[in-house]
């Protein structure tokens, strides 16, 4: 008998390779296609990775590798996706002009031109950033300039070997709340539709590349994120800070210079874009590592404060100095102190984190009379969490802190803030993690952590989810669930209580990973906060084994 692998299934690969090539508009993608083509049979497997489907575009857009195919981010892709948002566009009857920006990843460049292009081949205006920039100036620019939508083509802390495309609605589509915030369903599904929809991508009309705005955008932007700001507060702090080889460095130190800080030193060996990512294996601050270098020059430097922005800066990671070194705040800790600072400033309005944060935010919010809500996973859902939003985060270190100019995580306005709240804690002679301990002894202590199981069969996950909603936990800790809490059909998440501890599962949006985020709540006793926070950590990892158990993985 015939091998399938060199008759049939070859064939019918070759074949659908060629209908590709005709309808690349890129001559080096159809030439990389050509090359691995011309290796078959030894090419086969890597060739039908690249036909086994098409990136989807979802919630968070587009992200893939870069390379040739439907199922990697390329020109042919990023055509179809630009014209598939320009037909939805079109269809729901908006004028105005969509804002396109880029970070300095491989082929960012190129996807916004091939975007811009798009957009004004239907008539309609693209602004596009002056050159690579962080995200949260491309959210900025969609409120600023009444954009009706706009695109981020970024990958943001993903591997190298990736980019990304994401796209904001305007207000007149997204709604006061939604106004320059990312998509959300069904609109991920409709403009899928309309991409599955089109014909041939030489019959998609391109015009010229759009006007390229100026410096003035980003002058706009950097004003508007330093009036955060209390000018009059103290800012004597010593900043050291990387943005990870991303697009960060440059608007971080002008930011602060606008704010009134000394401009931070910034990590030398990672201060220039580098879609290479040299000195880290994974570019998250959040990763083990990865903030390294960082420390060693805040460690030199006897810096006050240590901030580390991702590759396109819409997030923000800070270490602080303790007795036994540097310590990288979580998310969730830095989260309540932004909070707790604005509230005492006595901001109003809403302030807003997801189902898998602390809830000590909850906690202050409830104990200091202010509106608090919970949302979904996901900023897309934290910014709409109310118009009158005033504060949100989410424990994988993204922070809205000045929902008026950015409604989506900002990395470096979030920086600001910190630098203000650590420099008039110094000027009390206190720190960050003093106040750590004071909010420790007002509401406890709130320890969490994160189960993550990799999967290679996603079956593993729905199994897995399936094992936990037939055999719900009696008890966690030793003590009664008295709290059990399913959003299916709506959202695959399960919500475990007790009177100490919290249990939320659901399966991750990006990657084949089941995680569970975990949470305990330790009182403090006799003001004794090391040891609380010594009880809280025992019990973390019993509920860690606990929970691993019950999933069963």
């Amino acid at each position: 008998m015939a091998d399938p692998m060199t008759t049939d299934t070859l064939d019918s690969l070759r074949a659908v390779t060629l209908r590709w090539i005709t309808d690349d508009p890129d001559a080096a993608t159809r030439d990389e296609l050509y090359r691995l083509l011309d290796r078959l049979p030894e090419s086969h497997g890597e060739l039908a990775d690249r036909f086994a489907g098409r990136l989807v575009f979802g919630t968070a857009g587009l992200r893939g590798p870069v390379r040739a195919g439907p199922n990697g981010m390329n020109r042919a892709v990023v055509r179809a996706a630009a014209a598939g948002l320009s037909a939805w566009l079109h269809r729901q009857g908006v004028s105005g002009p969509v804002v396109v920006g880029y970070d300095a990843r491989n082929g960012s460049a190129e996807f916004a031109d091939e975007t811009a292009r798009v957009v004004t081949g239907t008539g309609r205006d693209a602004l596009v950033l002056p050159r690579p920039l962080p995200t949260p100036v491309l959210a900025f620019a969609v409120r600023h300039l009444g954009a009706v939508a706009g695109v981020m083509v970024t990958a943001s802390h993903n591997p190298p070997a990736d980019n990304g495309y994401k796209v904001y609605l305007g207000k007149e589509l997204g709604g006061a709340s939604g106004a320059g915030a990312q998509i959300v369903s069904p609109v991920d599904t409709e403009i899928e539709a309309a991409i599955a929809g089109l014909g041939p991508l030489a019959d998609i009309p391109l015009g010229d590349p759009g006007t390229v705005l100026d410096d003035s955008i980003v002058a706009e932007y950097l004003s508007a994120v330093a009036s955060v700001i209390d000018r009059d507060d103290p800012k004597e702090l010593t900043v050291v800070a990387t943005p990870m080889h991303g697009v960060g460095g440059e608007v971080l130190v002008a930011a602060m210079e606008r704010a009134g800080f000394a401009p931070p030193s910034l990590v030398p060996e990672q201060a220039a874009p580098d879609p290479a990512f040299p000195t880290v294996a994974f570019p998250n601050p959040e990763e083990p590592g990865a903030m390294d270098l960082l420390v060693g020059l805040a460690d030199r430097s006897d810096a006050d404060l240590a901030i580390a922005l991702d590759p396109d800066a819409d997030r923000c990671a800070v270490a602080v100095p303790d007795a036994s070194g540097w310590r990288a705040l979580r998310g969730d800790e830095l989260g309540v102190l932004l909070a707790d600072h604005l509230i005492r400033r006595g901001r109003r309005g809403v302030y807003a984190t997801t189902i898998v944060s602390s809830q000590m935010l909850r906690a202050m919010c409830e104990a200091r009379g202010v509106e608090y809500r919970e949302t979904l996973t996901g900023f897309k859902w934290i910014v709409r969490a109310d118009e009158d939003l005033a504060f949100g985060y989410e424990e994988a270190i993204g922070y809205c802190v000045a929902p008026d100019a950015v409604r989506d995580k900002d990395g470096v306005s979030a920086a600001l803030l910190t630098c203000e709240l650590a420099a008039g804690l110094k000027a009390a002679l206190s720190s960050l993690s003093d106040r750590l301990d004071e909010l420790a002894r007002e509401f406890g202590v709130y320890r969490t952590d994160q189960l993550s199981v990799r999967v290679e069969d996603l079956r593993e996950i729905t199994d897995a989810m399936a094992r936990l909603r037939a055999d719900v936990p009696a008890t966690l800790l030793d003590e009664p669930v008295t709290e059990y809490d399913d959003l299916a059909p709506d959202a695959d998440v399960v919500t475990l209580r007790t009177a100490s501890c919290r249990v939320v599962v659901r399966p991750s949006g990006t990657e084949p990973k089941l995680k569970a985020y975990l949470e305990v709540v330790e009182p403090v006793a006799e003001d004794d906060v090391p040891a609380a926070r010594e009880r809280a950590a025992a019990a973390l990892q019993a509920l860690r084994t606990e929970v691993s158990a019950a999933l069963g993985l």
